[in-house]
């Protein structure tokens, strides 16, 4: 295996680094504080190029590699975790179903937009009553004539506050099972599209996270995403992707823990002399790089593999669950280090802590990843 990164995915990930640290590093708190979603920061991912990195460059995106997407999204979660949801949601949940089962001129009308970072997208399959059993959602999308009449209501839908398009998944056929769920781009133009509750959450705060309304949306029949009834495999598809981005948004979350706490283990003095000298802090911060670089590893492993173009739904499911639930255990323990300070809002391992225990739900539970890992074993 070859550990070395290739000059374009470094460009790319010092571009991202250097972007986080100035543009992002000065406001992360505030905006978390606020809940504030940074759109002016957002808007400048899109210049860089940031929010289309693996989007083939004649659909508007950089033609890069997955590779080089993860190493972004690791960066930019480095300093602001919700910054790295936006960036992951858009590219991986809106942008690849598109640029993967999208006509040509779906391509040209939406990829474009969104690949190039003018427009943010959104992708809205979670339902009040269908989460992990996503094929239970009752949205449904009547067909008459050359158009789709849609009707549901979609929750927990990350930039669903900001997307100018959706990828919306609904039933065609009611008594088909998965087999009549079907997937469309929808504007947020369309008569009777409406953004509804906005959820007010643990963590992320300066990510949008709302309820999507769809009240007899007309939705032209060119916009049906793949076939009828082939939606459950777009979302699917699309959620073996985006696990990626999710573990890549976790690596950096743990990356900022583990940085902060060496830090702080330095500078902080007990008993005379810096804590950093005890062994059982030694002994957590050895944890914490031992559990982050295996999650690190395990999510360019997945990422290289989708990129070599092999099966890599068992490997981004590991990654997943691994770098998640590490993130969280790495946070716990940065909070430990910090002592009293790690609770306050003075220093920023709280937040970090909060961003962390997202990474364990959306984009399919720990759960649901040790059953896509079971699963593929035991078949």
């Amino acid at each position: 295996m070859d550990f070395q990164l290739s000059e374009i995915q470094s460009m790319i990930r010092d571009t991202a680094r250097d972007f986080a640290e100035k543009e992002l590093r000065p406001i992360a708190a505030q905006i978390d504080a606020e809940c504030r979603f940074p759109e002016e920061v957002v808007a400048k991912m899109g210049e860089l190029g940031l929010l289309g990195i693996y989007i083939p460059e004649e659909w508007g995106g950089a033609g890069a590699d997955m590779l080089s997407y993860a190493l972004a999204v690791e960066e930019i979660s480095r300093i602001c975790g919700s910054t790295g949801v936006t960036l992951s949601a858009h590219t991986s949940l809106a942008c690849d179903p598109i640029a993967t089962f999208g006509t040509e001129e779906q391509k040209q009308k939406y990829l474009t937009p969104l690949a190039s970072g003018s427009v943010l997208g959104c992708f809205a399959l979670t339902e009040p009553g269908a989460g992990s059993d996503a094929a239970s959602g009752i949205a449904t999308a009547e067909k008459q004539g050359d158009e789709y009449i849609l009707n549901g209501t979609k929750n927990f839908i990350t930039n669903g506050g900001t997307a100018e398009y959706a990828v919306v998944f609904a039933k065609t056929d009611k008594s088909a099972g998965t087999g009549g769920i079907s997937a469309f781009i929808v504007e947020r133009a369309y008569e009777g599209y409406s953004v509804g509750k906005v959820e007010h959450k643990l963590g992320i705060n300066a990510s949008t996270t709302v309820e999507l309304v769809f009240e007899n949306v007309h939705v032209p029949a060119a916009n049906l995403l793949a076939e009828e009834g082939k939606g459950f495999k777009v979302a699917m598809n699309t959620l073996n992707g985006g696990r990626i981005g999710i573990a890549a948004q976790a690596v950096g979350i743990a990356q900022a823990a583990l940085d902060d706490s060496v830090t702080f283990a330095k500078e902080r003095v007990q008993f005379g002399k810096p804590i950093a000298n005890l062994q059982a802090i030694q002994w957590m911060i050895a944890d914490m790089k031992t559990k982050l670089d295996a999650a690190r590893l395990l999510t360019y492993r997945a990422a290289a593999l989708k990129d070599a173009g092999q099966n890599y739904i068992q490997e981004s499911a590991i990654a997943k669950l691994f770098a998640s639930e590490a993130c969280t255990w790495i946070t716990h323990k940065g909070i430990q280090v910090h002592g009293g300070y790690g609770y306050s809002k003075e220093y920023p391992m709280e937040r970090y802590y909060r961003d962390a225990r997202i990474t364990e739900i959306y984009e399919g539970t720990s759960e649901i990843q040790r059953l896509v890992i079971a699963s593929m074993l035991l078949r």
